[in-house]
């Protein structure tokens, strides 16, 4: 099975160009670049579509919108509806729950209770998608009611291979100002995890970087934008800064015999490939 993971996609109503907003210090100083995350999101979707073989599923793992504002996710709706498989969404720290439920609605797996959690069992790679989000903030967390139900979930189908998408990382990355607005309660997603080996990775987003790590028995990982970067900079109490570095994608292949392994792609305008002897 093949799993395409794209994120932090940040779609604006068509009428609009995005412009990213960094806080750069308590005063309120920003910086301002822009970037046409609708072109963007337009080209990944055509990449995919070329792929062979075709990926089974195509999983967004959150910062869907830029506002959170149903028009942003008609767009959203209509970039992502040449896709040739099916496409699941959870929401990011940019996103609202219920204009994307709404925008959703006829996808069928998107819940109607108070969190956007769901799994997905029609595949031989089993996904449970997890909702970090926190109204009105950049940060995440992990409620006991939304741990619970992941462990609930993982204890139904302790034999069947499982990925577990969620928007925040649960671990520091080094980039201090985002890790600033991380995952709260990540020990005990860390516990939940770790009682759980059926789990073969964590696929996240919110950092704009491919970035990976050891968590709770298994590997978890950020997917790059669709759009812009997130310059690396690991340097204590170093700005944001925003970059207009190759956007990308990650492939996720899943075999009975070897487990899960993992792609980072990006896309743009290069020389054709070069068939080596």
């Amino acid at each position: 099975m093949i799993v395409a993971q794209i994120s932090d996609t940040h779609i604006l109503a068509p009428a609009a160009r995005y412009r990213a907003v960094v806080e750069r210090s308590p005063a309120g100083e920003r910086v301002y670049a822009e970037f046409d995350t609708a072109g963007c999101l337009a080209r990944a979707v055509a990449e995919i579509n070329r792929l062979d073989p075709l990926p089974d599923v195509t999983v967004v793992t959150g910062d869907l919108v830029d506002h959170g504002e149903p028009a942003e996710y008609e767009h959203l709706r209509a970039l992502l509806r040449p896709l040739r498989m099916p496409v699941f969404v959870i929401p990011g720290n940019h996103d609202a729950r219920e204009p994307l439920r709404r925008a959703f609605r006829d996808a069928g797996y998107l819940p109607a209770g108070d969190h956007l959690q769901y799994a997905v069992e029609d595949y031989p790679l089993r996904l449970v998608a997890l909702d970090t989000l926190v109204p009105g903030e950049h940060r995440g967390a992990l409620c006991a009611e939304r741990l619970q139900w992941l462990d609930r979930t993982l204890a139904a189908q302790p034999d069947r291979p499982t990925v577990v998408l969620m928007h925040h990382p649960p671990f520091p990355t080094a980039i201090t100002f985002m890790d600033r607005y991380g995952l709260e309660n990540a020990a005990a997603l860390a516990e939940i995890l770790a009682r759980h080996g059926q789990v073969e990775r964590v696929l996240c987003g919110h950092l704009h970087r491919a970035i990976d790590r050891r968590f709770g028995g298994t590997v978890a990982g950020t997917a790059p934008s669709t759009a812009y970067q997130i310059r690396l900079n690991i340097a204590p109490e170093a700005p944001l800064c925003f970059a207009a570095e190759p956007p990308g994608y990650q492939l996720h292949l899943w075999q009975h015999d070897s487990g899960l392994v993992s792609h980072t792609a990006v896309f743009g305008d290069w020389p054709a490939p070069v068939v080596g002897r």
